[in-house]
């Protein structure tokens, strides 16, 4: 008989090819079935939450699994964190009915993007260096209208096997905090590239580079060309994932 637990991780995606695994390419999801698979001395298959993109950080992130073999929730985590790598952490377990996905039970998702306006060694991998003011006013201006249920196709990356483009955000903002310029956005799914092409899209705007009317224009356009650069994903992390 087997039974399905949930696994709350984090992971710092600078070594890694994305979550999801993939021939000839390092992934987190490849490392944490390996350890997964040791401790229960079986095969371990994950499902996770999502899927993040090569370099792009979770701070918090679900995914299940199933196990035949019986597992301790008090001194699991503890043996798991002692095999993983500097760069996973594992912060919780609990087990979960049969019929429990990580993935499609997700009802809200958290991403934020961090841009540096100084050059600072000790963020080169974690955030977006731009030299330079950019419009906060402007920008927040622009985020707003991300906010409700639209077709997002013209920040989608080209080519995805999609049934549609339409997601829904329920906040949209940047704030400030010291040199660090953090943008936030929430929503019930995200399609490829999307964070990092609205940001790129964003501080076009912060820059002068893009009216806010044809920042409507491009969010209506529907081709990904009109909009602004996809953005490094170093600044990129995926923070917050809500089950009901």
């Amino acid at each position: 008989m087997t039974s399905r637990y949930l696994l709350h991780i984090a992971y710092n995606g600078k070594n890694y090819h994305g979550w999801q695994k993939q021939h000839n390419a390092l992934s987190v999801q490849h490392v944490i079935e390996e350890k997964l698979s040791l401790l229960q001395g079986e095969n371990i298959e994950t499902l996770g939450c999502g899927r993040t993109d090569t370099g792009v950080h979770a701070k918090s992130y679900y995914l299940h699994f199933d196990t035949r073999q019986e597992i301790d929730t008090d001194k699991f985590i503890f043996k798991l964190n002692q095999i993983l790598p500097y760069d996973i952490a594992a912060y919780g377990i609990s087990e979960v009915h049969a019929e429990f996905n990580a993935r499609f039970d997700a009802l809200w998702r958290t991403y934020e993007y961090c841009i540096t306006t100084v050059k600072d060694p000790f963020l080169h991998d974690y955030a977006w260096y731009q030299y330079g003011q950019l419009d906060m006013e402007m920008m927040n201006d622009c985020a707003q209208k991300l906010i409700g249920s639209h077709d997002f196709e013209c920040f989608s990356k080209v080519h995805t096997q999609v049934n549609n483009f339409v997601c829904e955000v329920t906040e949209a903002y940047w704030q400030r905090k010291n040199q660090t310029l953090i943008f936030t956005i929430t929503a019930n799914r995200f399609l490829r590239n999307m964070v990092r092409a609205v940001v790129g899209t964003l501080t076009d705007v912060g820059r002068g580079k893009i009216t806010p009317q044809e920042f409507d224009e491009i969010l209506q356009s529907k081709n990904r060309s009109e909009a602004g650069q996809s953005v490094p994903a170093h600044g990129l992390y995926l923070t917050s994932i809500q089950y009901k």
